[in-house]
C-alpha cells in the first residue's frame, strides 16, 4: 500500500513504513511504533512499566512466548504487552517471575490474545490473570474465517504482514537476539486492532453474545484432566501391534520424561518418538541391537542408554496382567472410540452419526467450524448415552428440552444449547426410527 492510497481493512490509522511494493497492497510491518522497547529485567524497571500500563487506556495486548520445544512442560520466557498511552512492554519472567503487580494494574483492562487457552496457564503460573478477555483466535473461528493463524488474520483483516519465521525459537536462551525481540514486540503491535475489527464483524454477523460466553468460557475453564495412559499419544504407536510392545512404549516414555524432567529439557530432544516405536518392534536387549535404532545415536540418547535397556527389559519381564490392553487412553467414563460403535452399539452409531449431521448443518448455515457449534465430546456422549425424562415433578419435558439439560451438563454454552437442542433432539428421535431395537440396547449404558 502506497502513501495516500485507501487504508488497511479495520481502519488502522497509524503511520506505517515502509510501504509496501506487492501488488496485493499488504503492508510488511518491520518495526515496533516508537521502537523497539528494552527488555524489563529488573525489579525496578518493572514498577516503572507497570506504572505505565496503569495510567493506559482502553484493552491491553497480551503475548506469550514460551520453549516447549525446548524446555520441559510450558512456562513462559518472554511476555508482551502493549496498551494505547503505555506503548509496548516486554517482560522478562525468568528475571521477574511475579507479575502479579501487572495483574493488580490491569485488573479492570479487557486483555486481548490469540489463541487465549495457550497462554493462560503460563502466565497464570506468573501471577497475570485476566478477569475479561477478547481472544482474536476464537472470534475469527465464529466469524467463519478458514485460516485464524495470527498472521492470517492480521493480513486478511487489517491489510498488514507478519512475519512468523520465529514462532518455534529457543525463547529460553539469554540474552534474546534483537531479531526475537523485534518478532515478539511486532505480536502485540496490531492486536488491539484487529480485536476492534473484529468485534465490529461480530456485532455486524450477530455473534456478540456468542464470543462473550466462549470468552467467559475460556477464563473459567478448568484444567484438563490427567489423561489414564499419557504414553498412548506417543507419534506412531500406531504402528505397535502386540501388548508386549505397548509395554516398551509405556517404559520408554515413562524413562524418558522422568530423564526430561531433571534435565528441564522437551522430552522429544532426549529420545525421539520415532525411536521409542522402533524399540517397541525389535525389544533390543543390548548395546548393539540398540545402536541399530537411529533414535538412540543423538547426544542425549547416548548418556541415557542404561535407562532405555532398563525399561526395554522392565517389559520384557512384565507378566500378562500387567501388559497394557492394545486399546486405551480414552478419558475416565467416557464413550469408547466412535470408530467401534458401529459393531458394538449399531443404534448408539446410527444415533451419532444423525447428531452429527445435523450439527453440521447448522454449522454451515452459521459459518461455523463443527467444533466450535457443540463441543464433539458432548456429542459423543449424548449420542452413546441419550438422556432421559426426569422421573417426578418436570418429567413431561420436551424432548429438546432433555436434550437442552444434557448439553449443558456436558458444559455447552447457552447460546450452543439455544441454536443445537432442538435439531440434534430431532435427529435422535429419527435415529431410533430408524433402528427397532435402539431402547433395548440404551438400557445398556450407563
Amino acid at each position: 500500500m502506497t502513501a495516500g492510497s485507501e487504508r488497511p481493512r479495520g481502519g488502522v490509522s497509524d503511520e506505517r513504513a515502509p510501504a509496501s511494493t506487492e501488488a496485493d497492497g499488504i503492508v510488511p510491518l518491520l518495526e515496533p511504533r516508537g521502537g523497539l522497547p528494552p527488555v524489563v529485567a529488573t525489579k525496578a524497571a518493572l514498577a516503572e512499566v507497570t506504572g505505565g500500563l496503569a495510567r493506559g487506556d482502553g484493552p491491553v495486548a497480551v503475548d506469550a512466548e514460551r520453549a516447549s520445544g525446548y524446555r520441559y512442560g510450558q512456562r513462559a520466557y518472554l511476555v508482551q504487552l502493549r496498551r494505547s498511552g503505555a506503548g509496548t512492554v516486554l517482560i522478562d519472567p525468568i528475571a521477574c517471575p511475579d507479575l502479579s503487580g501487572v495483574d493488580a494494574a490491569l485488573q479492570d483492562a479487557e486483555a486481548v490474545l490469540h489463541a487465549a487457552s495457550q497462554d493462560l496457564p503460563c502466565l497464570a503460573e506468573i501471577g497475570f490473570r485476566p478477569r475479561r478477555l477478547f481472544d482474536t483466535e476464537l472470534a475469527g473461528r465464529l466469524l467463519g474465517y478458514p485460516r485464524v493463524a495470527l498472521g492470517t488474520l492480521v493480513e486478511e483483516v487489517l491489510g498488514f504482514h507478519l512475519e512468523k519465521g520465529h514462532s518455534a525459537a529457543d525463547w529460553s536462551v539469554r540474552p534474546l537476539r534483537d531479531e526475537l525481540l523485534r518478532y515478539a514486540a511486532l505480536d502485540v503491535e496490531v492486536l488491539i486492532e484487529l480485536r476492534d475489527a473484529l468485534a465490529d464483524e461480530l456485532d455486524a454477523q450477530g455473534k456478540a453474545e456468542w464470543a462473550r460466553q466462549e470468552f467467559a468460557a475460556v477464563l473459567t475453564a478448568r484444567p484438563a484432566p490427567a489423561r489414564p495412559d499419557p504414553w498412548r499419544r506417543t507419534s506412531g504407536i500406531h504402528r505397535v501391534q502386540s501388548r508386549r510392545g505397548l509395554a516398551v512404549v509405556r517404559e520408554l516414555w515413562t524413562a524418558r520424561d522422568r530423564i526430561a524432567q531433571r534435565a528441564d529439557l522437551s522430552p522429544r530432544r532426549v529420545l525421539p518418538d520415532t525411536a521409542i516405536v522402533e524399540a517397541a518392534r525389535s525389544y533390543p536387549a543390548n548395546h548393539a541391537q540398540l545402536a541399530k535404532i537411529s533414535g538412540f545415536a543423538g547426544r542425549q540418547a547416548r548418556r541415557h542408554e542404561r535407562d532405555w535397556l532398563a525399561a526395554v527389559a522392565r517389559a520384557r519381564a512384565s507378566t500378562d496382567e500387567e501388559l497394557p490392553e492394545t486399546t486405551g487412553g480414552t478419558m475416565p467414563n467416557g464413550p469408547p472410540p466412535a470408530h467401534r460403535w458401529a459393531e458394538r452399539d449399531p443404534a448408539a452409531a446410527a444415533r451419532l452419526a444423525a447428531a452429527r449431521g445435523a450439527v453440521t448443518t447448522l454449522a454451515e448455515e452459521n459459518r461455523l467450524p463443527v467444533e466450535n457449534l457443540l463441543p464433539p465430546d458432548a456429542l459423543r456422549r449424548l449420542s452413546w448415552d441419550p438422556p432421559r425424562p426426569r422421573s417426578g415433578p418436570g418429567g413431561d419435558q420436551s424432548d429438546e428440552q432433555i436434550v437442552a439439560r444434557a448439553l449443558a451438563g456436558y458444559g455447552a454454552r447457552p447460546w450452543q444449547i439455544e441454536l443445537t437442542a432442538g435439531p440434534v433432539a430431532q435427529a435422535l428421535r429419527q435415529a431410533k426410527n430408524h433402528v427397532p431395537d435402539a431402547a433395548d440396547a440404551d438400557a445398556g449404558h450407563t
